[in-house]
């Protein structure tokens, strides 16, 4: 009986780590095409041996002590005085300290190295783009070239991507896992992001926080091009659409929310559009703006006298 219950264990625990390989083929995550990604997935490959020596161990020796010291194993000695053991106290405290030690080491280092504010070295310049989360959908602006897409952005191949990002909703989560990092878009803030593609192709591009009803429909595609004439043909193209974000009033409307927003482009941008969408839920903004309120309601009291 043992002996079919330990066999359907065996089983189930191939099955569970067939799916999980299996599942893991067409992972983003785990196939990176950018230097960050590479790097972040070397971090997830170490951690996870790292604590296989912990869990295998353990795992063996339930089963082993589970058959070992079953109730029916007539052979096995009855020791009531036994205490402890100074031998397994080194093995079982030592080899832990060991391994979280070089898990505390390695995050230490990674999170230092793999900065989302850190510059990437590269020879070439880097191209700047500014995101927006909006619902639910996502705003990039090209400040460099005056032009803004939605839901659509190109860079060539091995060159540096600089991302200043912020909302003008809730708050959200910028992701493209094929080139790694997810980093917080929070309204009234401006985070960071530098990232960069090593491989020529489309990737997925996400929102990974909660954010409404239309959040499963918040992605964006992210195209990486070999040469940097194909870029300079897609700006092109942007810039002969016919539609502009050249004032606020374009903006608000485009905010609207809306669950199945399919890609734009706009031919010219409003000069600092994304610091005037980030400053309208800053601190200094509100101050602002109650100081103009107190002023607006003092002027019309006086005027009521």
């Amino acid at each position: 009986m043992i002996f079919l219950n330990y066999n359907n264990f065996m089983k189930t625990l191939s099955l569970i780590l067939i799916f999980f390989f299996l599942n893991g083929c067409n992972n983003p995550l785990l196939n990176s095409h950018g230097t960050i990604a590479t790097e972040e997935y070397s971090l997830i490959l170490i951690s996870f041996i790292m604590m296989l020596f912990i869990i295998i161990p353990v795992i063996f020796m339930t089963i082993y002590f589970s058959l070992k010291y079953r109730s029916t194993n007539v052979n096995q000695i009855y020791k009531p005085n036994w205490c402890d053991s100074k031998k397994i106290e080194i093995v079982v405290w030592t080899i832990p300290i060991i391994i979280v030690s070089f898990l505390a080491f390695l995050s230490w280092s990674y999170t230092h190295k793999l900065d989302p504010k850190k510059s990437i070295v590269s020879l070439n310049n880097p191209i700047k783009i500014d995101a927006v989360a909006l619902d639910w959908k996502w705003l990039f602006i090209y400040p460099d070239y005056n032009i803004a897409t939605i839901n659509e952005i190109m860079f060539p191949v091995n060159r540096p991507i600089v991302f200043r990002i912020t909302s003008n909703s809730v708050m959200n989560a910028f992701f493209i896992p094929s080139l790694g990092s997810q980093i917080y878009a929070m309204p009234g803030m401006t985070t960071k992001l530098n990232l960069i593609a090593n491989d020529v192709g489309k990737y997925k591009g996400i929102s990974s926080n909660y954010s409404g009803h239309g959040f499963s429909n918040m992605k964006f595609t992210a195209i990486s091009v070999l040469k940097n004439s194909t870029f300079l043909d897609w700006v092109k193209k942007v810039q002969a659409s016919s539609i502009k974000l050249n004032t606020m009033k374009t903006f608000d409307i485009i905010s609207i929310p809306n669950e199945n927003y399919s890609i734009e482009y706009f031919s010219s941008v409003k000069k600092n559009l994304f610091n005037k969408i980030k400053n309208q839920y800053s601190i200094k903004h509100f101050i602002l703006d109650e100081n103009l309120s107190h002023e607006i309601v003092k002027k019309n009291f006086n005027m009521e006298k």
